[in-house]
């Protein structure tokens, strides 16, 4: 009995960052977490988490998280295709359902949502603070923005929904950029380049966590560091401090036909540079990498 004292937290879409989470947060939380693939039940276990079998794309399986935690880390990202996120609809549509009959505790529903900061498109380099509205360019992060709609909606049938902007994910591991410097992949020349934004996994998974226990209501918060740097300064930087060349500098038009993906060339389409005051006056957030430079010193996560 006494594990189910403890506070609780479901994770939906435990990828890394909701591992890292989960690493956090044990033994003094109860973290259970959705997943889709019977082969990561006994990884969970052994990290310590509830394994919970459902699929967001078939809502029959999710009936039993109707009621199971009042703290929801939403990670899972919609689909690859369309414009919308059924995904977000189907499981906030769910959780309302689940507030109107009653199968919730009184406790106030909390719920964090990751969403990208994407959603602002190109802002020509600008400063950009939480209140400018979305202008989504690509149907990416379209889809992002009709999430935010549904768990705002959620919101305002009495949840505590805070939604997170973040940026690109780094660690000193599998999201080093390492292999793309090793791959001898370009970069913009620094007259063409355009500003990115970054946040370590570590820090990532610190600001779920104080978003769930303090986020206000219908709040969005930049989950990025202090650092704002163009993107091919990050790469030279990153390539100084791991060891490795620096990626060749290419024009706009030259960049296009050098063999980096649509994906990866549709980032360079976007300049922004994230304001993150709410983050620290608002969540108390402290980050451990408060730039990338000390990220990328960290040891191989």
């Amino acid at each position: 009995m006494r594990a189910f004292r403890k506070p609780r937290l479901l994770i939906v879409g435990c990828g890394d960052v909701g591992m890292r989470l989960a690493k956090l947060l044990a033994p003094r939380v109860r973290v259970l977490a959705l997943t889709t693939s019977p082969e990561r039940v006994e990884a969970l276990r052994r990290a310590g988490v509830v394994p919970l079998l459902g699929d967001l794309d078939h809502p029959d399986s999710l009936w039993r998280l109707r009621a199971l935690a009042p703290r929801i880390a939403m990670l899972a990202p919609p689909p690859a295709q369309g414009d919308t996120d059924p995904r977000s609809r189907r499981l906030a549509l769910m959780l309302r359902s689940a507030m109107i009959g009653g199968a919730r505790p009184k406790a106030a529903l909390r719920v964090v949502y990751a969403s990208t900061s994407g959603v602002y498109g190109d802002c020509g380099g600008e400063l950009v603070r939480e209140t400018r509205a979305p202008r989504p360019a690509t149907a990416r992060a379209r889809r992002r923005v009709h999430a935010e709609a549904q768990w705002r909606a959620l919101g305002r049938d009495g949840a505590v929904v805070s939604i997170l902007r973040i940026p690109g994910i780094y660690d000193g591991g599998q999201r080093s950029p390492r292999a793309r410097l090793r791959a001898g992949l370009p970069a913009l020349r620094r007259e063409d380049d355009v500003y990115t934004n970054h946040v370590h996994a570590d820090d990532l998974a610190r600001i779920v966590w104080r978003a769930l226990l303090v986020g206000a209501p219908q709040r969005i918060y930049h989950a990025c560091d202090d650092t704002r740097m163009l993107a091919g300064d990050y790469l030279e930087l990153a390539a100084r401090l791991l060891g490795e060349a620096a990626p060749p500098r290419l024009g706009r038009e030259q960049l296009r036909s050098s063999g980096l993906s649509a994906a990866a060339l549709s980032f360079l389409e976007e300049s922004r540079r994230l304001d993150n005051t709410r983050l620290h006056a608002e969540l108390g957030v402290r980050l451990l990498h408060p730039d990338v430079a000390s990220g990328l010193r960290r040891a191989p996560d």
